[in-house]
């Protein structure tokens, strides 16, 4: 990464040994995890690869996406993680389910190296749960980085800022007139079968090399609650 990006690269860790051991299968502990979620990707809103369950094509030539998990509550393994902060970022094919995707995992540079370890296996898949099923989808890991990070849930506006690098918001979408956003349910996802629809108010990414700008593209909130 660029220097003062606040990022810091970690290939040879446990969690990097993690995400690639969650392509070759699943070795789980017992495990809880509660807290909300927001993403945001390059699609044209309204993003129709989480419409779709995957099945339909991202508006562009490659779906560039980063979800952001905040942890309210958490034990892995007997490990406390809550009030802990991940972030997932992905560059798939234009049809997800082709494979092949980049992947890496920024854990908060808050946690101890028992949390980010722990941190590290769930969201690589390898202890199971709705991670594990995208694990088959990953073509090439991309690896672990720590950074600072601030994640904020503010009602019907998410953000989260990692290092110097990231920086997103959030709105969650209300039609006129009522006083509920809209949501959509039934859908494949990892994070809820319900997700809130929301549009980037701004954006900005540099991660694992990569850089794009996402404001006013498609964006997703929901709570998760997984156990194993």
């Amino acid at each position: 990464m660029a220097p003062g990006s606040g990022l810091r690269v970690r290939r040879g860790g446990a969690c990097y040994v993690a995400l690639k051991a969650a392509q070759r299968g699943v070795n789980a502990m017992a495990w809880t995890l509660d807290g909300t979620y927001f993403e945001n990707c390059n699609c044209t809103w309204i993003c129709p690869c989480s419409v779709s369950s995957l099945t339909a094509p991202a508006t562009q030539d490659r779906c560039q996406v980063v979800l952001a998990y905040h942890v309210d509550r958490g034990s892995i393994d007997g490990v406390d993680v809550g009030g802990l902060t991940v972030a997932v970022v992905a560059d798939s094919p234009q049809m997800m389910t082709d494979g092949n995707w980049n992947l890496g995992l920024i854990i908060d540079e808050g946690a101890s190296k028992e949390q980010a370890d722990a941190l590290g296996g769930v969201f690589s898949g390898q202890q199971g749960g709705p991670m594990a099923a995208l694990a088959p989808l990953v073509g090439k890991v991309l690896g672990i980085e720590r950074a600072p990070i601030e994640y904020r849930d503010d009602g019907l506006n998410h953000s989260v800022r990692i290092g110097d690098s990231v920086a997103i918001e959030v709105a969650d979408f209300v039609p006129e007139g009522l006083s509920e956003p809209t949501r959509l349910q039934n859908v494949f996802h990892p994070s809820n079968t319900t997700l809130t629809v929301a549009k980037a108010v701004s954006s900005r990414i540099g991660a694992f090399g990569m850089t794009f700008n996402n404001e006013g593209r498609s964006a997703f909130s929901a709570p998760f609650s997984w156990r194993v």
